[in-house]
């Protein structure tokens, strides 16, 4: 019969390999939306792992974890305009690492953190500055579109060689100094008033025109009339109009009745 020690000897080293397995951990899940950076003692390898399990050598082999999923980086940044007025951006930056390119961004860079603080931030600011500097307050106001469309362009351009994509850039607000501001709010009163007052400038215009056609087709038929009307017309609307009496008219206090002739030869 064998004893009772001997027995318990696979057990124990069964216990103490599984130990082991848990201990070295040779087993890596990638989750979705990462990619497993591979490296040999240390070393950044071409391969990188894609989602799922994958078997690795303990402590010949590691892998670090990064995320290829859209980020968003949110940043304030101050500038100058072309008529150096100070600008203040705040950004809103939707980008992600390339999949393809995940072990040269770790390799070159570091980390996600060391990629925002290193890269992503800095360019952000530069870029900043060296488009406001293109362009007026004014411009930066009416022209808003362009602005962020420059901006797009060169952060594409430029983080592409980080091994970053940009998906969308967003210029969630840009405001100026309270000095600036006021002086803007002030030419917009300037301007409102001398539209005003030019309206009616150009109402006073039109009634004075209206008038003096009025006055002038008046003075037309005026002229249109006594050119018209002879004595015999004149007589002629006095008898049509005539009620049948006779006025009186006070002459050296007397009170006299004209005839119809010498009414109508008056």
């Amino acid at each position: 019969m064998p004893r009772y020690s001997e027995l318990l000897k696979p057990i124990n080293l069964f216990f103490l390999l599984l130990l082991l397995l848990i201990f070295l951990n040779p087993l890596v899940i990638v989750n979705a939306g990462e990619r497993g950076i591979f490296m040999v003692f240390g070393k950044v390898q071409t391969e990188i792992l894609g989602e799922g399990l994958h078997f690795i050598i303990p402590v010949a082999e590691t892998v670090q974890k990064m995320t290829v999923r859209i980020q968003k980086q949110e940043i304030s940044a101050e500038a100058s305009s072309k008529d150096l007025q100070e600008v203040f951006t705040d950004v809103a930056l939707n980008w992600h690492i390339i999949p393809e390119e995940a072990n040269l961004a770790f390799q070159q860079i570091g980390d996600e953190q060391t990629i925002i603080e290193a890269i992503i931030n800095p360019v952000i600011e530069e870029i900043l500055k060296a488009v406001m500097a293109k362009y007026t307050a004014e411009e930066i106001i009416t022209r808003r579109e362009n602005v962020k469309s420059e901006v797009d362009n060169l952060l594409t351009s430029q983080l592409i060689n980080y091994h970053i994509q940009v998906d969308n850039i967003s210029l969630v607000h840009v405001h100026f100094s309270q000095r600036f501001m006021d002086a803007v709010e002030a030419k917009q009163i300037a301007e409102q008033d001398a539209k005003k007052a030019g309206f009616l400038v150009l109402k006073a215009i039109k009634e004075a025109e209206v008038k003096v056609n009025l006055a002038k087709g008046e003075a037309e038929a005026n002229a249109v009339l006594q050119k018209t009307l002879t004595p015999q017309i004149l007589q002629r609307q006095v008898v049509d109009q005539w009620n049948g009496k006779l006025p009186l008219v006070l002459d050296d206090k007397l009170i006299h009745r004209f005839n119809l002739d010498s009414l109508l030869n008056h």
